[in-house]
């Protein structure tokens, strides 16, 4: 049976949250398996005008559609912000990248009915196969907490 953290990938439209300005790239890589798994999926990052080539969005109401989830991977001070506009979009459930969350960000997400994971690297979830994420991915399935 699939954990909470992988069913979190079987929504069909996602919003990737990010800076390239305040951290060394954005959250590529997620983005990035996304977009390799045929997910409906859009950057946004205030600070850039595109993401490997797509355009990227300032925020969720510019995005062309709605979106069912968002990964967060932007600065632990930003977190409740994004938590708030994202509740506001008519997101339903968010993953928020680990080390990121904090008490404001999930008593927004709690006060707003999302559905949240923290506490997890998105990209060990989202991309199958050998990456050097895979030996983190083992070690959590051999202790159960994947």
């Amino acid at each position: 049976m699939p954990s909470e953290c992988e069913r979190f990938w079987d929504s069909g439209s996602y919003a990737v949250v990010g800076r390239q300005r305040s951290k060394k790239a954005f959250p590529k890589i997620t983005y990035q398996a996304l977009k390799e798994q045929g997910k409906t999926v859009y950057p946004i990052d205030a600070g850039s005008g595109e993401v490997l080539g797509d355009k990227a969005y300032p925020d969720f109401a510019t995005l062309p559609v709605p979106v069912e989830a968002a990964i967060l991977e932007v600065p632990k001070e930003e977190t409740a912000g994004w938590v708030a506009k994202a509740a506001d979009a008519g997101v339903e459930q968010i993953w928020i990248h680990q080390m990121t969350d904090t008490p404001e960000a999930l008593a927004e997400a709690e006060k707003r009915g999302l559905k949240v994971i923290t506490g997890h690297c998105a990209v060990m979830y989202n991309k199958p196969g050998f990456s050097a994420h895979a030996p983190h991915r083992w070690i959590m399935k051999l202790v159960g907490k994947f």
